[in-house]
Protein backbone atom coordinates (compact mmCIF):
# COMPACT_ATOMS: atom_id res chain seq x y z
CA UNK A 1 0.00 0.00 0.00
CA UNK A 2 1.30 3.48 -0.86
CA UNK A 3 0.75 4.72 2.67
CA UNK A 4 3.68 2.65 3.88
CA UNK A 5 5.67 2.11 0.69
CA UNK A 6 7.88 5.10 1.17
CA UNK A 7 10.98 3.94 2.93
CA UNK A 8 13.92 6.19 2.35
CA UNK A 9 15.64 3.83 -0.07
CA UNK A 10 14.50 5.54 -3.28
CA UNK A 11 17.50 7.35 -4.71
CA UNK A 12 18.75 8.53 -8.07
CA UNK A 13 16.91 6.98 -11.01
CA UNK A 14 14.75 4.91 -8.67
CA UNK A 15 13.53 8.07 -6.99
CA UNK A 16 12.63 9.57 -10.38
CA UNK A 17 10.78 6.38 -11.37
CA UNK A 18 8.80 6.53 -8.14
CA UNK A 19 7.97 10.17 -8.84
CA UNK A 20 6.57 9.16 -12.22
CA UNK A 21 4.59 6.30 -10.70
CA UNK A 22 2.90 8.25 -7.92
CA UNK A 23 2.11 11.28 -10.08
CA UNK A 24 0.72 9.10 -12.89
CA UNK A 25 -1.59 7.43 -10.36
CA UNK A 26 -2.24 10.48 -8.20
CA UNK A 27 -5.93 9.69 -7.66
CA UNK A 28 -5.23 6.07 -6.71
CA UNK A 29 -2.36 7.02 -4.40
CA UNK A 30 -4.51 9.65 -2.68
CA UNK A 31 -7.35 7.16 -2.18
CA UNK A 32 -4.89 4.70 -0.64
CA UNK A 33 -3.46 7.40 1.64
CA UNK A 34 -6.88 8.39 3.02
CA UNK A 35 -8.02 4.78 3.41
CA UNK A 36 -4.77 4.00 5.21
CA UNK A 37 -5.20 6.94 7.59
CA UNK A 38 -8.80 5.97 8.39
CA UNK A 39 -7.92 2.30 8.86
CA UNK A 40 -5.08 3.08 11.24
CA UNK A 41 -6.73 5.91 13.16
CA UNK A 42 -10.41 4.90 13.20
CA UNK A 43 -10.37 4.13 16.93
CA UNK A 44 -8.84 7.44 17.99
CA UNK A 45 -10.90 9.66 20.24
CA UNK A 46 -10.97 12.42 17.65
CA UNK A 47 -12.22 10.36 14.69
CA UNK A 48 -14.58 8.29 16.85
CA UNK A 49 -16.28 11.51 17.89
CA UNK A 50 -17.34 12.15 14.29
CA UNK A 51 -17.27 8.75 12.53
CA UNK A 52 -18.30 6.29 15.28
CA UNK A 53 -15.72 3.71 14.16
CA UNK A 54 -16.49 3.95 10.44
CA UNK A 55 -13.68 3.79 7.87
CA UNK A 56 -15.78 5.01 4.96
CA UNK A 57 -14.35 7.86 2.93
CA UNK A 58 -17.80 9.34 2.28
CA UNK A 59 -18.51 9.38 6.01
CA UNK A 60 -15.18 11.11 6.61
CA UNK A 61 -15.99 13.85 4.10
CA UNK A 62 -19.54 14.21 5.38
CA UNK A 63 -18.90 14.19 9.12
CA UNK A 64 -15.35 15.34 9.91
CA UNK A 65 -15.17 19.16 10.01
CA UNK A 66 -12.56 21.34 8.34
CA UNK A 67 -10.58 22.83 11.19
CA UNK A 68 -7.93 25.31 12.26
CA UNK A 69 -5.25 24.99 14.91
CA UNK A 70 -7.45 26.12 17.79
CA UNK A 71 -9.73 23.11 17.14
CA UNK A 72 -7.01 20.44 17.39
CA UNK A 73 -4.84 22.18 19.99
CA UNK A 74 -6.71 20.80 23.07
CA UNK A 75 -5.91 17.25 21.92
CA UNK A 76 -2.24 18.07 21.29
CA UNK A 77 -2.04 19.73 24.70
CA UNK A 78 -3.48 16.65 26.40
CA UNK A 79 -0.87 14.44 24.71
CA UNK A 80 1.86 16.90 25.70
CA UNK A 81 0.66 16.56 29.29
CA UNK A 82 0.96 12.77 29.21
CA UNK A 83 -2.23 11.33 27.73
CA UNK A 84 -1.98 8.62 25.09
CA UNK A 85 -1.29 9.32 21.41
CA UNK A 86 -4.48 7.42 20.59
CA UNK A 87 -6.38 10.62 21.19
CA UNK A 88 -5.60 11.51 17.57
CA UNK A 89 -3.39 8.82 15.94
CA UNK A 90 -2.91 5.07 15.88
CA UNK A 91 0.89 5.30 16.08
CA UNK A 92 2.93 6.71 18.97
CA UNK A 93 3.72 10.41 18.69
CA UNK A 94 7.51 10.61 18.94
CA UNK A 95 8.02 14.38 18.88
CA UNK A 96 6.13 17.63 18.88
CA UNK A 97 7.21 19.92 16.07
CA UNK A 98 7.34 23.64 16.74
CA UNK A 99 5.86 25.48 13.78
CA UNK A 100 6.91 28.95 12.63
CA UNK A 101 3.22 29.82 12.69
CA UNK A 102 1.75 31.04 15.96
CA UNK A 103 -1.50 30.99 17.89
CA UNK A 104 -2.20 33.60 20.56
CA UNK A 105 1.48 34.61 20.32
CA UNK A 106 2.86 31.13 21.00
CA UNK A 107 4.33 28.69 18.42
CA UNK A 108 1.95 26.10 17.04
CA UNK A 109 2.73 22.57 18.21
CA UNK A 110 2.37 19.83 15.61
CA UNK A 111 2.28 16.08 16.33
CA UNK A 112 4.62 13.80 14.39
CA UNK A 113 5.19 10.05 14.24
CA UNK A 114 8.39 8.18 13.40
CA UNK A 115 7.43 7.24 9.85
CA UNK A 116 6.99 10.94 9.01
CA UNK A 117 10.78 11.00 8.80
CA UNK A 118 10.50 8.48 5.95
CA UNK A 119 8.18 10.84 4.09
CA UNK A 120 10.50 13.80 4.55
CA UNK A 121 13.51 11.77 3.48
CA UNK A 122 11.66 10.53 0.41
CA UNK A 123 11.13 14.13 -0.67
CA UNK A 124 14.74 15.12 0.07
CA UNK A 125 15.96 12.18 -2.00
CA UNK A 126 14.05 13.49 -5.01
CA UNK A 127 15.69 16.91 -5.11
CA UNK A 128 19.16 16.16 -6.45
CA UNK A 129 18.07 13.59 -9.09
CA UNK A 130 15.67 16.24 -10.43
CA UNK A 131 18.30 19.00 -10.41
CA UNK A 132 20.92 16.70 -11.94
CA UNK A 133 18.72 16.30 -15.05
CA UNK A 134 19.29 20.01 -15.72
CA UNK A 135 22.72 20.55 -14.14
CA UNK A 136 24.78 17.37 -14.64
CA UNK A 137 27.98 16.47 -12.84
CA UNK A 138 26.90 17.43 -9.33
CA UNK A 139 28.30 14.14 -8.03
CA UNK A 140 31.81 15.38 -8.82
CA UNK A 141 32.02 17.91 -6.01
CA UNK A 142 30.66 19.07 -2.68
CA UNK A 143 27.72 21.08 -1.44
CA UNK A 144 28.14 24.11 0.80
CA UNK A 145 24.66 23.74 2.23
CA UNK A 146 24.34 25.49 5.58
CA UNK A 147 22.12 23.64 8.04
CA UNK A 148 21.35 24.72 11.59
CA UNK A 149 19.46 23.36 14.58
CA UNK A 150 17.35 25.44 16.94
CA UNK A 151 16.89 25.37 20.70
CA UNK A 152 14.57 22.60 21.82
CA UNK A 153 12.50 21.99 24.91
CA UNK A 154 10.19 19.20 26.03
CA UNK A 155 6.57 18.71 27.00
CA UNK A 156 5.55 18.01 30.62
CA UNK A 157 5.55 14.28 29.77
CA UNK A 158 9.02 14.40 28.16
CA UNK A 159 8.28 14.52 24.43
CA UNK A 160 10.88 16.63 22.60
CA UNK A 161 9.60 19.93 21.15
CA UNK A 162 11.73 20.69 18.10
CA UNK A 163 11.69 22.61 14.84
CA UNK A 164 11.04 20.25 11.93
CA UNK A 165 14.55 20.70 10.51
CA UNK A 166 16.14 20.15 13.92
CA UNK A 167 14.15 16.91 14.13
CA UNK A 168 15.51 15.79 10.77
CA UNK A 169 19.13 16.78 11.38
CA UNK A 170 19.16 14.93 14.71
CA UNK A 171 17.57 11.78 13.25
CA UNK A 172 19.34 8.67 12.02
CA UNK A 173 17.77 9.35 8.61
CA UNK A 174 20.21 12.26 8.30
CA UNK A 175 23.12 11.29 10.53
CA UNK A 176 23.35 7.64 9.46
CA UNK A 177 22.47 8.05 5.79
CA UNK A 178 24.68 6.15 3.31
CA UNK A 179 27.23 8.21 1.42
CA UNK A 180 25.65 9.96 -1.54
CA UNK A 181 28.01 11.78 -3.94
CA UNK A 182 25.17 14.15 -4.86
CA UNK A 183 24.80 15.21 -1.22
CA UNK A 184 28.40 15.35 -0.03
CA UNK A 185 28.31 18.32 2.36
CA UNK A 186 31.26 20.51 3.26
CA UNK A 187 29.85 20.83 6.81
CA UNK A 188 30.67 17.97 9.20
CA UNK A 189 27.58 16.67 11.00
CA UNK A 190 28.93 17.83 14.38
CA UNK A 191 28.97 21.44 13.17
CA UNK A 192 25.36 21.18 11.95
CA UNK A 193 23.94 19.80 15.20
CA UNK A 194 25.86 22.25 17.40
CA UNK A 195 23.30 24.16 19.51
CA UNK A 196 25.44 27.32 19.51
CA UNK A 197 24.45 29.04 16.26
CA UNK A 198 27.54 31.29 16.33
CA UNK A 199 29.98 28.39 16.61
CA UNK A 200 27.97 26.37 14.07
CA UNK A 201 28.04 29.21 11.54
CA UNK A 202 31.75 29.85 12.04
CA UNK A 203 32.73 26.22 11.60
CA UNK A 204 30.46 25.60 8.60
CA UNK A 205 31.85 28.64 6.78
CA UNK A 206 35.40 27.66 7.67
CA UNK A 207 34.80 24.17 6.29
CA UNK A 208 33.34 25.63 3.09
CA UNK A 209 36.32 27.96 2.61
CA UNK A 210 38.84 25.17 3.19
CA UNK A 211 37.08 23.11 0.49
CA UNK A 212 36.27 26.09 -1.75
CA UNK A 213 37.63 24.54 -4.96
CA UNK A 214 35.44 21.43 -4.52
CA UNK A 215 32.14 23.25 -3.94
CA UNK A 216 29.61 22.84 -6.77
CA UNK A 217 26.46 24.15 -5.12
CA UNK A 218 25.63 26.65 -2.41
CA UNK A 219 22.60 27.09 -0.23
CA UNK A 220 20.57 27.02 2.93
CA UNK A 221 16.94 26.15 3.58
CA UNK A 222 15.78 29.77 3.42
CA UNK A 223 17.22 32.69 1.46
CA UNK A 224 17.29 34.73 4.67
CA UNK A 225 19.58 32.21 6.37
CA UNK A 226 21.96 32.16 3.40
CA UNK A 227 22.22 35.95 3.38
CA UNK A 228 22.78 35.94 7.12
CA UNK A 229 25.75 33.65 6.47
CA UNK A 230 27.18 36.10 3.93
CA UNK A 231 26.77 38.92 6.45
CA UNK A 232 28.55 36.80 9.07
CA UNK A 233 31.35 36.09 6.59
CA UNK A 234 31.79 39.83 6.00
CA UNK A 235 32.48 40.26 9.71
CA UNK A 236 34.57 37.13 10.29
CA UNK A 237 36.58 36.51 7.11
CA UNK A 238 39.80 37.79 8.65
CA UNK A 239 39.55 35.40 11.60
CA UNK A 240 38.62 32.51 9.30
CA UNK A 241 41.65 33.20 7.12
CA UNK A 242 43.87 33.26 10.21
CA UNK A 243 42.63 29.78 11.13
CA UNK A 244 43.47 28.52 7.62
CA UNK A 245 46.84 30.27 7.61
CA UNK A 246 47.97 28.81 10.95
CA UNK A 247 46.12 25.50 10.85
CA UNK A 248 44.71 26.25 14.30
CA UNK A 249 41.03 26.68 15.20
CA UNK A 250 39.82 29.95 16.73
CA UNK A 251 39.74 29.64 20.57
CA UNK A 252 36.11 30.84 20.52
CA UNK A 253 35.15 27.34 19.30
CA UNK A 254 34.58 25.49 22.54
CA UNK A 255 31.97 22.95 21.43
CA UNK A 256 33.69 19.52 21.62
CA UNK A 257 31.96 18.16 18.54
CA UNK A 258 32.87 21.17 16.43
CA UNK A 259 36.43 21.10 17.71
CA UNK A 260 36.90 17.43 16.85
CA UNK A 261 35.29 17.75 13.41
CA UNK A 262 37.27 20.84 12.42
CA UNK A 263 40.58 19.34 13.55
CA UNK A 264 40.13 16.78 10.76
CA UNK A 265 39.90 19.61 8.21
CA UNK A 266 42.54 21.95 9.68
CA UNK A 267 45.30 19.38 9.46
CA UNK A 268 48.13 21.79 8.62
CA UNK A 269 48.79 25.48 7.90
CA UNK A 270 47.72 26.63 4.42
CA UNK A 271 48.97 30.21 3.92
CA UNK A 272 48.39 30.12 0.14
CA UNK A 273 44.69 29.34 0.51
CA UNK A 274 44.34 31.97 3.24
CA UNK A 275 45.93 34.60 0.98
CA UNK A 276 43.61 33.69 -1.90
CA UNK A 277 40.54 34.19 0.28
CA UNK A 278 41.90 37.39 1.85
CA UNK A 279 42.50 38.93 -1.55
CA UNK A 280 38.89 38.24 -2.56
CA UNK A 281 37.31 39.41 0.71
CA UNK A 282 39.37 42.64 0.87
CA UNK A 283 37.75 43.97 -2.30
CA UNK A 284 35.76 47.16 -1.87
CA UNK A 285 32.61 45.62 -3.35
CA UNK A 286 31.23 42.19 -2.59
CA UNK A 287 29.24 42.11 -5.80
CA UNK A 288 29.77 38.62 -7.25
CA UNK A 289 31.66 37.45 -4.14
CA UNK A 290 30.06 34.00 -4.30
CA UNK A 291 31.44 33.37 -7.79
CA UNK A 292 34.91 34.34 -6.60
CA UNK A 293 35.00 32.38 -3.36
CA UNK A 294 33.39 29.26 -4.84
CA UNK A 295 34.23 29.43 -8.57
CA UNK A 296 32.76 26.02 -9.44
CA UNK A 297 29.33 26.70 -7.87
CA UNK A 298 26.57 25.92 -10.36
CA UNK A 299 23.51 27.04 -8.41
CA UNK A 300 22.21 28.42 -5.12
CA UNK A 301 19.55 26.32 -3.42
CA UNK A 302 17.10 28.09 -1.10
CA UNK A 303 13.44 28.89 -0.63
CA UNK A 304 12.88 32.12 -2.57
CA UNK A 305 9.09 32.06 -2.88
CA UNK A 306 6.52 33.84 -0.71
CA UNK A 307 8.05 36.24 1.80
CA UNK A 308 11.54 34.98 0.86
CA UNK A 309 11.20 36.57 -2.60
CA UNK A 310 12.24 39.87 -1.05
CA UNK A 311 15.81 38.52 -0.80
CA UNK A 312 16.23 37.71 -4.50
CA UNK A 313 17.91 41.05 -5.38
CA UNK A 314 20.50 40.55 -2.63
CA UNK A 315 21.25 36.99 -3.78
CA UNK A 316 21.64 38.23 -7.34
CA UNK A 317 24.00 40.98 -6.15
CA UNK A 318 26.31 38.57 -4.33
CA UNK A 319 26.26 36.14 -7.27
CA UNK A 320 26.36 38.91 -9.90
CA UNK A 321 23.37 37.19 -11.46
CA UNK A 322 25.62 34.42 -12.75
CA UNK A 323 24.55 31.60 -10.41
CA UNK A 324 20.97 30.34 -10.89
CA UNK A 325 18.62 30.30 -7.90
CA UNK A 326 16.94 26.94 -7.32
CA UNK A 327 13.87 26.69 -5.09
CA UNK A 328 13.58 22.91 -4.71
CA UNK A 329 10.69 22.10 -2.40
CA UNK A 330 7.53 23.16 -0.58
CA UNK A 331 7.10 22.01 2.99
CA UNK A 332 5.89 22.91 6.48
CA UNK A 333 6.00 21.56 10.02
CA UNK A 334 2.57 19.98 9.52
CA UNK A 335 3.71 17.89 6.55
CA UNK A 336 5.89 18.10 3.46
CA UNK A 337 4.02 18.91 0.26
CA UNK A 338 5.93 18.81 -3.01
CA UNK A 339 8.92 19.46 -5.24
CA UNK A 340 9.92 21.76 -8.08
CA UNK A 341 10.40 19.52 -11.13
CA UNK A 342 11.75 22.44 -13.22
CA UNK A 343 14.50 23.72 -10.91
CA UNK A 344 15.95 26.26 -13.35
CA UNK A 345 12.71 28.18 -13.74
CA UNK A 346 12.85 31.81 -12.65
CA UNK A 347 11.90 32.39 -8.99
CA UNK A 348 8.74 34.20 -10.12
CA UNK A 349 7.77 31.16 -12.23
CA UNK A 350 8.43 28.46 -9.63
CA UNK A 351 5.64 25.92 -9.24
CA UNK A 352 5.53 22.87 -7.00
CA UNK A 353 4.22 19.44 -7.92
CA UNK A 354 2.35 18.10 -4.89
CA UNK A 355 3.41 14.55 -4.05
CA UNK A 356 0.29 12.44 -3.51
CA UNK A 357 2.01 10.09 -1.03
CA UNK A 358 2.82 12.79 1.53
CA UNK A 359 -0.66 13.13 3.06
CA UNK A 360 -4.28 13.50 1.93
CA UNK A 361 -4.84 16.84 0.21
CA UNK A 362 -8.03 18.86 -0.11
CA UNK A 363 -8.60 22.41 -1.30
CA UNK A 364 -10.94 25.27 -0.42
CA UNK A 365 -11.78 27.27 -3.58
CA UNK A 366 -10.89 30.95 -3.32
CA UNK A 367 -11.57 32.00 -6.91
CA UNK A 368 -14.39 34.34 -7.86
CA UNK A 369 -14.83 35.42 -11.47
CA UNK A 370 -11.34 34.13 -12.20
CA UNK A 371 -9.63 36.23 -9.50
CA UNK A 372 -8.49 35.60 -5.93
CA UNK A 373 -11.29 36.24 -3.42
CA UNK A 374 -11.38 35.89 0.37
CA UNK A 375 -15.18 35.97 0.65
CA UNK A 376 -14.90 33.05 3.07
CA UNK A 377 -13.76 34.46 6.40
CA UNK A 378 -10.54 33.26 8.00
CA UNK A 379 -12.42 31.76 10.96
CA UNK A 380 -15.64 30.93 9.16
CA UNK A 381 -16.77 27.29 9.11
CA UNK A 382 -16.08 25.77 5.69
CA UNK A 383 -18.92 23.61 4.28
CA UNK A 384 -17.62 20.11 3.52
CA UNK A 385 -19.21 20.05 0.10
CA UNK A 386 -17.21 23.11 -0.89
CA UNK A 387 -13.77 21.47 -0.83
CA UNK A 388 -12.25 19.55 -3.75
CA UNK A 389 -9.75 16.70 -3.96
CA UNK A 390 -6.20 16.91 -5.31
CA UNK A 391 -7.00 15.64 -8.80
CA UNK A 392 -10.13 17.78 -9.20
CA UNK A 393 -8.62 21.25 -8.91
CA UNK A 394 -8.97 23.51 -11.94
CA UNK A 395 -6.20 25.23 -13.89
CA UNK A 396 -5.76 28.89 -12.98
CA UNK A 397 -8.00 28.72 -9.90
CA UNK A 398 -6.97 29.76 -6.38
CA UNK A 399 -7.29 27.48 -3.36
CA UNK A 400 -6.47 27.27 0.33
CA UNK A 401 -4.61 24.08 1.23
CA UNK A 402 -6.17 21.52 3.61
CA UNK A 403 -4.36 18.36 4.79
CA UNK A 404 -5.10 15.11 6.61
CA UNK A 405 -2.06 13.32 8.05
CA UNK A 406 -1.20 10.01 9.69
CA UNK A 407 0.01 11.93 12.75
CA UNK A 408 -3.44 13.20 13.67
CA UNK A 409 -4.33 16.34 11.71
CA UNK A 410 -7.72 15.91 10.05
CA UNK A 411 -8.93 18.32 7.37
CA UNK A 412 -6.56 20.91 8.79
CA UNK A 413 -6.30 24.33 7.14
CA UNK A 414 -2.64 25.09 6.48
CA UNK A 415 -3.39 28.72 5.63
CA UNK A 416 -1.40 28.76 2.38
CA UNK A 417 -3.04 30.22 -0.72
CA UNK A 418 -2.06 28.45 -3.95
CA UNK A 419 -2.87 28.82 -7.64
CA UNK A 420 -3.04 25.86 -10.01
CA UNK A 421 -0.36 26.46 -12.64
CA UNK A 422 -0.37 23.13 -14.49
CA UNK A 423 -0.14 19.37 -14.09
CA UNK A 424 2.72 16.89 -13.91
CA UNK A 425 1.12 13.68 -15.14
CA UNK A 426 -2.06 13.62 -13.00
CA UNK A 427 -0.63 15.60 -10.09
CA UNK A 428 -1.43 19.33 -10.04
CA UNK A 429 1.31 21.92 -9.87
CA UNK A 430 0.78 24.97 -7.69
CA UNK A 431 2.23 28.43 -7.48
CA UNK A 432 2.56 29.68 -3.91
CA UNK A 433 0.67 32.97 -3.63
CA UNK A 434 0.72 33.93 0.05
CA UNK A 435 -0.07 33.00 3.61
CA UNK A 436 -3.52 34.09 4.68
CA UNK A 437 -3.39 37.28 6.72
CA UNK A 438 0.42 37.55 7.04
CA UNK A 439 1.57 41.15 6.67
CA UNK A 440 5.21 41.10 7.86
CA UNK A 441 7.95 38.49 7.60
CA UNK A 442 11.76 38.73 7.70
CA UNK A 443 12.91 35.21 8.52
CA UNK A 444 10.71 32.46 10.02
CA UNK A 445 8.45 35.05 11.64
CA UNK A 446 4.92 35.50 10.29
CA UNK A 447 3.21 38.52 11.82
CA UNK A 448 -0.43 38.90 10.87
CA UNK A 449 -2.57 42.01 10.91
CA UNK A 450 -4.26 41.10 14.18
CA UNK A 451 -0.95 40.61 16.04
CA UNK A 452 0.48 43.83 14.62
CA UNK A 453 -2.63 45.78 15.61
CA UNK A 454 -2.61 44.35 19.13
CA UNK A 455 1.05 45.19 19.69
CA UNK A 456 0.64 48.76 18.43
CA UNK A 457 -2.55 49.28 20.43
CA UNK A 458 -0.67 48.41 23.62
CA UNK A 459 2.49 50.28 22.66
CA UNK A 460 0.73 53.56 21.87
CA UNK A 461 -0.30 53.85 25.52
CA UNK A 462 3.32 54.87 26.13
CA UNK A 463 2.54 58.17 24.38
CA UNK A 464 0.56 59.28 27.43
CA UNK A 465 -1.96 62.13 27.39
CA UNK A 466 0.08 64.70 25.44
CA UNK A 467 0.09 62.87 22.12
CA UNK A 468 -1.84 60.17 20.36
CA UNK A 469 -1.40 57.90 17.37
CA UNK A 470 -3.48 58.99 14.37
CA UNK A 471 -2.63 56.17 11.92
CA UNK A 472 -0.01 53.55 11.16
CA UNK A 473 1.23 51.10 8.57
CA UNK A 474 4.35 48.95 8.20
CA UNK A 475 6.81 47.24 5.91
CA UNK A 476 9.60 44.67 6.10
CA UNK A 477 12.96 46.35 5.42
CA UNK A 478 15.37 43.82 3.93
CA UNK A 479 17.75 46.34 2.39
CA UNK A 480 20.34 45.29 4.98
CA UNK A 481 21.08 42.08 6.88
CA UNK A 482 19.45 41.30 9.19
CA UNK A 483 16.22 42.84 7.98
CA UNK A 484 13.86 44.54 10.40
CA UNK A 485 10.28 45.72 10.84
CA UNK A 486 9.51 49.36 10.10
CA UNK A 487 6.31 50.95 11.39
CA UNK A 488 5.19 54.35 10.07
CA UNK A 489 3.38 56.39 12.73
CA UNK A 490 1.51 59.64 12.29
CA UNK A 491 1.36 61.29 15.73
CA UNK A 492 -0.51 64.35 16.91
CA UNK A 493 1.47 66.12 19.59
CA UNK A 494 5.11 66.22 20.68
CA UNK A 495 6.91 63.14 21.96
CA UNK A 496 10.41 62.79 23.42
CA UNK A 497 12.89 60.44 21.78
CA UNK A 498 13.08 58.26 24.89
CA UNK A 499 9.32 57.72 24.82
CA UNK A 500 9.46 56.71 21.15
CA UNK A 501 12.18 54.18 21.92
CA UNK A 502 9.97 52.80 24.71
CA UNK A 503 7.20 52.47 22.12
CA UNK A 504 9.55 50.45 19.89
CA UNK A 505 10.33 48.13 22.80
CA UNK A 506 6.64 47.80 23.67
CA UNK A 507 5.71 46.78 20.12
CA UNK A 508 8.43 44.11 20.07
CA UNK A 509 7.48 42.76 23.49
CA UNK A 510 3.93 42.14 22.24
CA UNK A 511 4.91 40.43 19.00
CA UNK A 512 4.79 36.65 18.99
CA UNK A 513 7.17 34.00 20.27
CA UNK A 514 8.80 33.26 16.89
CA UNK A 515 9.52 36.93 16.23
CA UNK A 516 11.10 37.33 19.67
CA UNK A 517 13.14 34.15 19.21
CA UNK A 518 14.48 35.32 15.83
CA UNK A 519 15.18 38.76 17.27
CA UNK A 520 16.74 37.80 20.61
CA UNK A 521 18.30 34.37 20.20
CA UNK A 522 18.86 33.84 16.49
CA UNK A 523 19.62 37.54 15.83
CA UNK A 524 18.10 37.01 12.37
CA UNK A 525 15.88 40.10 12.75
CA UNK A 526 17.16 43.59 13.53
CA UNK A 527 15.73 46.18 15.94
CA UNK A 528 12.22 47.38 15.18
CA UNK A 529 12.06 50.93 13.82
CA UNK A 530 9.31 53.53 14.12
CA UNK A 531 9.39 56.25 11.48
CA UNK A 532 7.30 59.29 12.39
CA UNK A 533 5.68 61.00 9.41
CA UNK A 534 4.34 64.54 8.93
CA UNK A 535 0.78 65.42 9.85
CA UNK A 536 -1.56 64.68 6.95
CA UNK A 537 0.62 61.98 5.43
CA UNK A 538 -2.03 59.28 5.72
CA UNK A 539 -4.60 61.54 4.05
CA UNK A 540 -2.19 61.85 1.13
CA UNK A 541 -1.80 58.07 1.20
CA UNK A 542 -5.57 57.66 0.89
CA UNK A 543 -5.65 60.17 -1.99
CA UNK A 544 -2.90 58.24 -3.77
CA UNK A 545 -4.63 54.86 -3.42
CA UNK A 546 -7.99 56.26 -4.55
CA UNK A 547 -6.30 57.95 -7.53
CA UNK A 548 -5.00 54.51 -8.52
CA UNK A 549 -8.53 53.10 -8.68
CA UNK A 550 -9.38 52.44 -5.04
CA UNK A 551 -12.89 53.04 -3.71
CA UNK A 552 -13.41 56.02 -1.40
CA UNK A 553 -16.34 54.28 0.33
CA UNK A 554 -14.41 51.07 0.91
CA UNK A 555 -11.00 52.58 1.66
CA UNK A 556 -9.04 51.06 4.53
CA UNK A 557 -5.51 52.06 5.45
CA UNK A 558 -3.20 49.26 4.28
CA UNK A 559 -1.43 47.78 7.30
CA UNK A 560 1.57 46.80 5.21
CA UNK A 561 3.18 48.36 2.12
CA UNK A 562 5.80 47.00 -0.26
CA UNK A 563 9.20 48.59 -0.54
CA UNK A 564 9.74 50.68 -3.66
CA UNK A 565 5.98 50.95 -4.21
CA UNK A 566 4.39 54.37 -4.73
CA UNK A 567 2.77 54.10 -1.29
CA UNK A 568 6.12 53.36 0.35
CA UNK A 569 7.83 56.23 -1.45
CA UNK A 570 5.10 58.63 -0.32
CA UNK A 571 5.38 57.51 3.31
CA UNK A 572 9.16 57.48 3.35
CA UNK A 573 9.27 60.91 1.74
CA UNK A 574 7.34 62.38 4.67
CA UNK A 575 9.44 60.94 7.52
CA UNK A 576 10.44 63.53 10.14
CA UNK A 577 12.18 61.27 12.67
CA UNK A 578 13.25 57.67 13.14
CA UNK A 579 13.63 55.61 16.33
CA UNK A 580 14.93 52.10 17.00
CA UNK A 581 14.29 49.65 19.80
CA UNK A 582 17.29 50.03 22.18
CA UNK A 583 17.21 46.44 23.46
CA UNK A 584 16.11 42.94 22.57
CA UNK A 585 12.62 41.80 23.57
CA UNK A 586 12.12 39.18 26.26
CA UNK A 587 12.33 35.60 25.03
CA UNK A 588 12.23 32.48 27.17
CA UNK A 589 12.63 29.03 25.52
Amino acid sequence: MDVIKLGYTFKGDNALKELERITSKADEVQDNILCGILERNKDTEYLSKYMKGSQEVLEFKRSVPIIKYKDIYPYIQRIANGEDSSLITGHPITEILCSSGTSAGEPKLMPTIYEDLDRRTFLYNLIMPIVNKYIPGLDKGKAMYLNFVKAETSTPCGLPIRAVLTSYYKSKHFQCRPFDPFNDLTSPIQTIICDDSNQSMYCQLLAALIQRHKVMRLGAVFASAFLRAISYLEKKWSELCEDIRTGRLNPMITDPGCHTAMSCLLTSPNPDLASEIEEICRRSSWKGILCQLWPKAKFIEAVVTGSMAQYIPALEFFSQGKIPLVCPMYASSETYFGVNVEPLSKPSDVVFTLLPNMCYFEFIPLSKNGTLSFDLGDDEQVPSDLVVDLVNVKLGRYYELVVTTFAGLYRYRIGDVLQVAGFYNKAPQFRFICRRNVVLSIDLDKTNEEDLHRSITLAKKKLGNKAFLMEYTSYADTSSVPGHYVVFWEIQGQVEAKVMEECCVAVEEELDYIYRQCRTKERSIGALEIRVVKAGTFEKLMDLIISQGGSFNQYKTPRCVKSNSATFKLLNGHVTASFFSPRHPTWVP
